[in-house]
């Protein structure tokens, strides 16, 4: 039987934090509750096993942008952020910090469980066999002159660390897993984002644009993204995993 993911729910409004416990209960997940960033990150530093984070923005004390920013220096737990702050700004900060997904309050909790259970399903955290899918897992990938560690979400080049979004971090992650394929933008959008492209979206092709700065990879002659025309991008490297 496979384990229960792990869910860190942190939120200041205990009638929000019963309800969401409750409910994603009955979707088969353990849920702790935290009423403040602290306590999360105190938990975090113990070692306490979580697979997914659902942090609001707006916390006494400490503020989930915050927190998500310190949570994210030493772990790549997946991070969904809560906020009744719709505007774009607050968006962009959050996943610019390192958060995986966002969604706006008010919200219906069906929502909160799909978004949720994407989000496992892209990080293989909590589907089958919880942490031990996880040691599975490789550590490290080594593509070219770099290097990306998996647990600290960390792209090591010649130079030393380079930073890295968690969408940028998605595509590389997505184009390691498939060297030398050709993999359409509908699917990388999906992949990334969760949602199909429109008649005019650009966001994977500037993703890809931000991703070769990282890596020193000039658009006019890229030597790992690749831009196959009329088809997607391909990951022009081997890659070798280490454990």
């Amino acid at each position: 039987m496979s384990a229960r993911p792990c869910i860190a729910l942190v939120d200041d409004d205990p009638d929000l934090r019963d309800l969401l416990d409750r409910y994603l209960s009955g979707f088969g997940m353990v849920v702790r509750v935290y009423a403040d960033g602290e306590s999360l990150l105190r938990a975090a530093g113990a070692g306490l096993q979580m697979d997914a984070v659902v942090l609001d923005l707006m916390l006494p004390g400490i503020d989930g942008l915050e927190v998500c920013q310190r949570l994210r220096a030493g772990s790549g737990v997946p991070v969904l952020m809560l906020t009744a702050r719709g505007e774009l700004a607050d968006r962009v900060l959050g996943l610019q910090l390192g958060a995986d997904d966002y969604l706006v309050k008010p919200f219906e909790p069906r929502e909160l469980v799909a978004r949720l259970q994407a989000l496992l399903r892209r990080t293989g955290a909590g589907l089958s066999g919880g942490s031990s899918a996880r040691a599975a897992r490789p550590r490290v990938a080594r593509f070219g002159p770099w290097r990306l560690d998996f647990e600290r979400r960390e792209l090591t080049g010649p130079d030393g660390p380079v930073g890295l979004g968690a969408a940028e971090y998605k595509l590389l992650c997505h184009l390691l897993d498939r060297p030398g394929r050709v993999i359409s933008r509908d699917s990388l959008l999906d992949a990334i984002h969760g949602r199909r492209a429109g008649p005019y979206d650009r966001a994977v092709d500037m993703l890809v644009s931000r991703l070769r700065m990282r890596l020193n990879d000039p658009a006019q002659q890229p030597q790992l993204l690749k831009t196959v025309r009329g088809e997607g991008y391909l990951l022009a490297a081997r890659v070798e995993f280490e454990p």
